[in-house]
C-alpha cells in the first residue's frame, strides 16, 4: 500500500511539487528509521542526504572531535581496497559524496545519478556497517581530522587560545561565557574503544533520517524496507545537556588581529531573550530590520562602512543577534554613537510600519526562489528537520506572514533589554602608529649613540 502511494506521489510531482515543497512523502521503517522522500524537478538525478543524530555537543570539550574523527573513518574502506577502492567505487556509479559533522548532527551528502541509485544506497550501507576501524587507518584519519582543524595544535597556538587571541569576536565571547570550549580538543588521544562506542550507541537506524530527493525509483520504499530496514536498532542514548550562560564576559573588549592596519571591526553582540510564543521567523525578520538600518546610518547617512551586516548565530543553547561593521580603526568612536543612538530612537518610536512591511514582503518572496533544484530542496529539508511532522514540514512562507508588528517591536524591547557585549577587532598598531613608533625607536637609537660618543669623550 505504501508503495502504491508513493507511485502516486510520484506521478502528481509535476504538477504539486512547485506549489507544496513542504509536503512529503514521510514515514519511518520499524527499526525506527525516519524516510524523507520527495519527487523533483531534475530527471536523471537524485540527493541523498543522511543525518546521524550525533554532534560534536553530545561530548566533553576533550572528545568533541570524536564524531568528526569516525565521519573520516568510516570512508577509510570496507575491504583491503581501502579508501581508493571506496571511492573507485563511487566514480563508477557515477556520483559524489562527502560528509560534515556539525554541533549537532553528522550528515553524508551524496549527489547521484538516478539510475544507479540503489547501488549507490548499497556502498553507502556498506560504508556505516562494513568498515574496518584497524589502528593504520585510524591513525591516517587523525592526521585527516588534524589538518582540516588548521595542523598540528601546537603549545603557542593553544596559548592564543587561552588568551582569547586565537578566535573571531563570536567565539571568543562565547568562550568567556561558558558557551564554547576555549582550546581545540586533541584528537590524537582518541582510542579505538570510544570510537567503536560512538558507533555502536549513536549509528543506529533510530537515531538516523535518510532524505532522498529527486528522480526516485518507484520502487525505492521496497527496498528500503529490504536493506536499511535490517538495521538493528538501539536504546536511544539522551543528548547531552547543552550549557547555558553562567560565567561573566566583559561587556566592552577590543581584541588584537594582526600586527599593523587601518581597519577594525564592530561587532556588538545581543543575547536571544526566549520569549514564549516566538518563532525564529521573527527574529530573522528583526535582523532584516536592524541590517537595513545599520545600512541606512553606517553607509547612506553617516560613510562609515560599505557592507554593515546583522547576524544571527548559536553557541550551545544560547542565540545571539549581532550587529557588525568594517570600519577605518579612527571611524570606531563614531560608529558607536551612532548605533547607541539607533538603539534609542528604535526604543523610542518603534520599528517603522512601512519598512517592516516592505521587508516582511521581501522575506515572503525570496521564499519561492531560495531552493531551488534537488540538491537545495535535499539540504532544505537537512536543516528544518526541526520542523518536520507527519509529513510535512512547517511553511516559512506562512511562518514570515503570521508575525505582526507588534511580535517585532515586543522582541526588540527584549532584545535591547540588556546592554550586550561589543567586541572591537583591530591590529595592534595602525600605519600612523607604526611610524611614530618607528620614529620614537630610531630617534631613540640616535640619542642613544650621541650619548654614547660625548660619554667616550669625556672618559
Amino acid at each position: 500500500m505504501r508503495c502504491l502511494l508513493f507511485i502516486c506521489l510520484l506521478l502528481g510531482a509535476a504538477q504539486s511539487f512547485a506549489l507544496d515543497r513542504d509536503s512529503v512523502e514521510g514515514y519511518q521503517l520499524p527499526n525506527g528509521l525516519q524516510l524523507i522522500l520527495k519527487p523533483g524537478y531534475e530527471h536523471g538525478h537524485v540527493s541523498i542526504r543522511l543525518v546521524v543524530g550525533v554532534g560534536m555537543d553530545d561530548f566533553s570539550c576533550a572528545d568533541q572531535q570524536l564524531p568528526h574523527l569516525l565521519e573520516h573513518l568510516l570512508f577509510s574502506g570496507i575491504d583491503d581496497t581501502g579508501e581508493g577502492g571506496l571511492e573507485e567505487r563511487m566514480q563508477a556509479l557515477g556520483g559524489e559524496w562527502n560528509a560534515y559533522t556539525s554541533n549537532a548532527d553528522t550528515t553524508f551528502v551524496i549527489e547521484a545519478p538516478a539510475k544507479n541509485q540503489r547501488k549507490i544506497l548499497d556502498l553507502l550501507l556498506s560504508l556505516l556497517t562494513r568498515s574496518n576501524m584497524t589502528d593504520q587507518r585510524i591513525n591516517d584519519a587523525k592526521q585527516v581530522v588534524e589538518r582540516e582543524d588548521g595542523g598540528h595544535y601546537s603549545h603557542l597556538q593553544r596559548w592564543l587560545d587561552r588568551q582569547d587571541l586565537g578566535h573571531s569576536a563570536s567565539n571568543q565571547l562565547a568562550v568567556e561565557l561558558g558557551l564554547k570550549c576555549a582550546e581545540r580538543a586533541d584528537v590524537q588521544t582518541l582510542t579505538r574503544e570510544q570510537l567503536e562506542a560512538v558507533r555502536n550507541t549513536w549509528y543506529a537506524p533510530n537515531n538516523m533520517t535518510l532524505i532522498m530527493v529527486g528522480d526516485l525509483d518507484r520502487l525505492l520504499p521496497a527496498y528500503l524496507e529490504r536493506t536499511y530496514g535490517a538495521l538493528e536498532p538501539v536504546e536511544p542514548s539522551e543528548h547531552a545537556a547543552l550549557p547555558a550562560i553562567e560565567a561573566k564576559a566583559q561587556a566592552d573588549r577590543t581584541l588584537v588581529r594582526g600586527v599593523v592596519g587601518d581597519t577594525a571591526k564592530l561587532h556588538w553582540l545581543l543575547p536571544e531573550p526566549v520569549i514564549e510564543d516566538q518563532n525564529d521567523e521573527t527574529w530573522d525578520l528583526l535582523r532584516d530590520y536592524l541590517e537595513w538600518s545599520l545600512y541606512s546610518e553606517l553607509r547612506l547617512k553617516h560613510g562609515l562602512s560599505y557592507g554593515p551586516w546583522a547576524e544571527r548565530e548559536v553557541f550551545a543553547g544560547v542565540g545571539f543577534l549581532s550587529l557588525n561593521a568594517d570600519l577605518a580603526r579612527d571611524d570606531v568612536p563614531k560608529a558607536q554613537r551612532v548605533m547607541s543612538d539607533l538603539k534609542a530612537r528604535l526604543l523610542k518610536d518603534g520599528l517603522d510600519p512601512q519598512t517592516f512591511a516592505r521587508l516582511k514582503n521581501a522575506a515572503v518572496a525570496r521564499q519561492a526562489w531560495a531552493v531551488q533544484g534537488n540538491s537545495a530542496l535535499a539540504d532544505y529539508y537537512w536543516s528544518a528537520l526541526g520542523d518536520y511532522n507527519d509529513g510535512r514540514f512547517a511553511n516559512p512562507s506562512k511562518r514570515l506572514q503570521a508575525v505582526t508588528l507588534k511580535q517585532a517591536n515586543s522582541a526588540l524591547q527584549q532584545l535591547f533589554a540588556e546592554p550586550g557585549y561589543v567586541r572591537i577587532e583591530k591590529p595592534l598598531l595602525s600605519y600612523n602608529g607604526l611610524s611614530l613608533a618607528l620614529g620614537a625607536a630610531l630617534g631613540a637609537l640616535v640619542l642613544l649613540i650621541v650619548g654614547w660618543r660625548i660619554w667616550r669623550r669625556r672618559s
